[in-house]
């Protein structure tokens, strides 16, 4: 069953092109891992502050495996790190997990 797991990312005034930056770097980092279907990066289109990465996988143990991989934390470990002149983009951030409901088959 596909599972979506979605980073919800609280960016700072202004940063948001950064962020976009910051991922266009890493893009196509996750594309071999094992299970991985798609990814989309969301800037808001309203007046909200929250950016979404959303990601989608053949199953929960193909997004865990990706997130237990050296190449998930080369790729991240920036996040809480900045490197020499990167300024933190975000100011919080959480995981929302959801699974696709099959709607076939019902009557």
């Amino acid at each position: 069953m596909t599972v979506i797991r979605i980073n919800a990312i609280d960016v700072s005034p202004g940063s948001g092109d950064e962020l976009a930056v910051r991922f266009a770097r890493r893009a196509g980092a996750v594309d071999g891992a094992p299970g991985f279907e798609g990814f989309e990066l969301l800037r808001p289109s309203d007046d909200r502050s929250t950016w979404l990465v959303v990601t989608r996988w053949r199953d929960e143990a193909s997004f865990r495996a990706w997130t237990s991989s050296p190449a998930f934390a080369h790729g991240h470990r920036g996040a809480s790190d900045p490197g020499p002149g990167d300024q933190p983009v975000a100011s919080h951030s959480e995981l929302w997990s959801y699974d696709v409901v099959d709607l076939g088959g019902g009557a």
